[in-house]
């Protein structure tokens, strides 16, 4: 999960980290308000989660609290590479002397963790990455050691970072390092991270990435869940524990396994071309291994309540969860669903293959289930539920 900025800033804060007082703001006049609070110029940044708001004129300088409410009134609205900006930060001007670039990530590759340094921060840092490399410092951090204050003060100085700035920006990275592990991130950045001309080091931006696979044990972290811009769907199934992600086509789609569950939407886009209408995947959802009656019924009442769903394709390999467990899941899932008034009128197309398939077949067709039909290959039944869908459009 990403943070927006503010939401880093008030995290870094938590952890001692120096960073300038703002406040957030959703309309023009919220904006000259908070203004008028901060007093003197301020900075009206544009709240997003990507990069790229300097260039695109989502961070603009106020002179006083009018020109910040104009300046507000401005990039409020804005589309900045597919993001719309629906509030901003008002933050205190700061005195900039140096511009730096720090991170800690999770390096995939190595197993490791990773620290990035560079004395060359601010908006080109990617440029100088690309013709520069030898100005930004890449140093690999054991999980096991971590870094203390000798160690970021080595990084520091790898990174190049001048010594009247390596004191402050020590005590920074040590403290960046914590947010790093015990908040589970896979990201932790600032860019900048300035050298003010009162002489102390602060973190002028901030970008954090969550790791959702901790959420059990950082509760909390559900306070930074972007509510507005979540899909409802998306939020039903998370609290049902299940894989769910929306597309924009009318077949919805269930299997067993991500691998397989991502083949099916690619046969099913291919088995569309050639129908009217060209009928596309509305849905990812791994159901997992245990595809139990009630985790088949909160899969299907989800898909099924997405009003652009005109057929439904089940795709189930047996394996660990042998196909006649899937089956009578099927069969209980139509009887759940109906006890809960959400009664299944939209065709559905199953294809089972693996472990007891002709078991698992012959429990669906003794079932008699409205609308159900079995399709041997994948091949076939993507097409059957390309073509139902297409009926049902």
């Amino acid at each position: 999960m990403d943070l927006f900025e503010h939401q880093a800033k008030e995290l870094f804060a938590e952890y001692g980290i120096p960073v300038p007082r703002g406040i957030v703001a959703h309309t023009a006049e919220e904006a000259r308000a908070a203004a008028e609070q901060l007093t003197g110029r301020v900075v009206v940044k544009a709240q997003v989660k990507t990069g790229g708001r300097g260039k695109a004129g989502g961070v603009k300088v106020a002179d006083d609290a009018a020109d910040a409410e104009q300046k507000a009134g401005q990039i409020l609205g804005m589309d900045i590479k597919g993001h719309t900006v629906h509030k901003v930060l008002i933050e205190e001007a700061s005195d900039i002397a140096e511009e730096y670039y720090f991170s800690f990530l999770l390096d995939r590759a190595n197993r490791t963790f990773l620290a990035i340094c560079s004395a060359s921060g601010g908006m080109d840092i990617e440029e100088v990455a690309h013709t520069a490399p030898e100005k930004v410092a890449k140093v690999p951090v054991s999980p096991l050691t971590g870094v203390d204050l000798a160690r970021a003060r080595e990084i520091a100085k790898a990174g190049g970072l001048p010594e009247r700035s390596l004191d402050g920006a020590a005590a920074l990275i040590e403290k960046i390092w914590a947010v790093f592990v015990d908040e589970d991130a896979s990201l932790v950045e600032v860019n900048p991270l300035i050298l003010a001309a009162d002489g102390q080091v602060k973190a002028l931006d901030g970008k954090v990435t969550l790791d959702e696979n901790a959420e059990f044990r950082q509760k909390e972290h559900v306070a930074y869940v972007d509510k507005a811009a979540e899909d409802p769907l998306e939020a039903r199934a998370k609290e049902k524990n299940l894989n769910y992600v929306k597309l924009d086509g009318n077949v919805g789609i269930i299997g067993n396994g991500a691998g397989l569950v991502m083949s099916t939407l690619d046969v099913v886009a291919y088995a569309g071309e050639s129908v009217p209408g060209k009928p596309k995947p509305a849905n990812f959802l791994d159901i997992g291994g245990g595809a139990s009656a009630e985790v088949m019924a909160n899969g299907l009442e989800i898909i099924l309540s997405d009003p652009a769903v005109t057929s439904v394709f089940v795709n189930v390999f047996g394996g660990i969860t042998a196909c006649d467990a899937v089956a009578n899941g099927i069969v209980s899932a139509f009887k759940l669903l109906g006890e809960r008034g959400e009664t299944v009128t939209r065709p559905l197309v199953v294809r089972l293959d693996g472990n007891n398939a002709a078991l698992g077949r012959e429990i669906l067709q003794s079932a008699g289930l409205p609308g159900v039909e079995l399709v041997d290959t994948m091949d076939e039944a993507a097409k059957r539920a390309a073509e139902l869908a297409a009926v049902g459009a």
